[in-house]
C-alpha cells in the first residue's frame, strides 16, 4: 500500500495529497519532485496524509505522485528554471505591451518539467488573450496558460511578511480567502485606521476573521448595549461590553459607571422577558460571517 503525504507545490502554493510507492518514508520539509495534474513539479512535504487532512484539503483533483527526493541535479534544474522565469516575465511583459492587451502581468511560473508556462495577470475586465497565447507559445515553444487573478491572489504571489512579523497567511496555510468585514474589526475593538487593519493586498486582514466566531459567541452571552439590567450594585443601563473579559459597563440611576462581571448580573430586563444569572444558558447560535 502506497504511503500518502500532504505536499505543497507550485507558485500559488497549492496543497494536495500525493502518494509514494515503495518503502521510502518522507519527513516534513523534504524537497521532492512530484507529478501533479499539471505536470512535473517541485514540492515540499508537509505531513503524512490521513482522514483529517483529507477533510481539510477537500479537493479530489489535488492529488498526484511523489517521484523522488530532490537531488543536486534537480536543484540545478530548479535554479535554471527560476532564471528562465525571469526572462519569460520580461519577454511576456514586452509582448503584452506590443500587442496592447489590457492586462497587468504579475508573475510567471514555469513548471519544473517544462510542460507549460503560466502567466498570472490582473485586469479590470475579461480579456481576449487568444492571439497573445499563440504569440507566446511560438516564442517559448511550450504550452501557455493565462490565469487572471484577484488583488488578494497578487499578495499571495508577491507578499512576504505581514505586520505581525510572520509570513503572510495567504501564502503559507490559507486554502481559501475568508470573507472579512468592518463589523469584525469593530467587535474586536481593533483600530479602524485602514492603514492598520489592511493587509499587503490592501484589503481587510484575513486574521480579523480567525477569532470572530469566538467573539460572537461570547458577545451573545452578554446583555446587549442599551438593555436595562439588575445587578448586585443596583439597576442600570448597559453602555458597553468587554467581550473577552465577560463584563459590561453599566450606567446606574445615580450616574455611577461600573464595570460589572457577568456573574454579578441578576436579571436582564428586556420588555416582558427576563434572563437571570441562575437560568441555564442556551448555546449561542452559530456566528454568521458577514460578507
Amino acid at each position: 500500500m502506497a504511503n500518502k503525504y500532504v505536499v505543497r507545490y507550485g507558485t500559488m502554493r497549492f496543497l494536495g495529497e500525493f502518494s509514494a510507492k515503495g518503502p521510502q518514508k518522507f519527513q516534513r520539509g523534504n524537497q521532492v519532485v512530484v507529478r501533479s495534474h499539471r505536470g512535473t513539479e517541485w514540492g515540499e512535504i508537509l505531513c503524512s496524509a490521513n482522514e483529517r487532512t483529507k477533510e481539510y484539503l477537500g479537493k479530489e483533483d489535488a492529488s498526484g505522485k511523489i517521484l523522488r527526493v530532490a537531488g543536486q541535479e534537480d536543484e540545478k534544474t530548479r535554479t535554471e528554471g527560476w532564471a528562465r522565469e525571469q526572462e519569460s516575465f520580461l519577454s511576456g511583459k514586452e509582448t503584452i505591451a506590443e500587442m496592447k492587451v489590457p492586462m497587468q502581468l504579475v508573475d510567471v511560473e514555469r513548471l519544473f518539467g517544462g510542460e507549460r508556462v503560466i502567466f498570472y495577470f490582473l485586469s479590470e475586465s475579461r480579456v481576449d488573450f487568444r492571439e497573445l497565447v499563440k504569440t507566446l507559445a511560438q516564442k517559448f515553444n511550450t504550452r501557455i496558460e493565462m490565469r487572471q487573478i484577484g488583488i488578494r491572489d497578487e499578495a499571495k504571489l508577491m507578499a512576504d511578511y505581514g505586520d505581525c512579523g510572520k509570513p503572510v497567511c495567504c501564502n503559507t496555510h490559507l486554502t481559501e480567502m475568508p470573507p472579512v468585514s468592518m463589523k469584525m474589526a469593530k467587535m474586536q475593538k481593533a483600530s479602524l485606521d485602514p492603514n492598520k487593519i489592511s493587509g499587503r493586498c490592501g484589503r481587510l486582514k484575513c486574521c480579523l476573521r480567525y477569532e470572530y466566531d469566538t467573539y460572537e459567541s461570547y458577545r451573545r452571552e452578554l446583555p446587549k448595549i442599551g438593555k436595562m439590567v439588575l445587578t448586585k450594585q443596583g439597576k442600570g443601563k448597559v453602555i458597553a461590553q468587554e467581550i473577552l473579559a465577560q463584563k459590561i459597563l453599566v450606567s446606574f440611576e445615580d450616574h455611577r459607571r461600573i464595570l460589572v462581571d457577568s456573574a454579578d448580573i441578576i436579571t436582564v430586563i428586556s420588555g416582558g422577558s427576563q434572563k437571570t444569572s441562575s437560568e441555564e444558558k442556551t448555546p449561542p447560535e452559530d456566528a454568521k460571517s458577514a460578507e
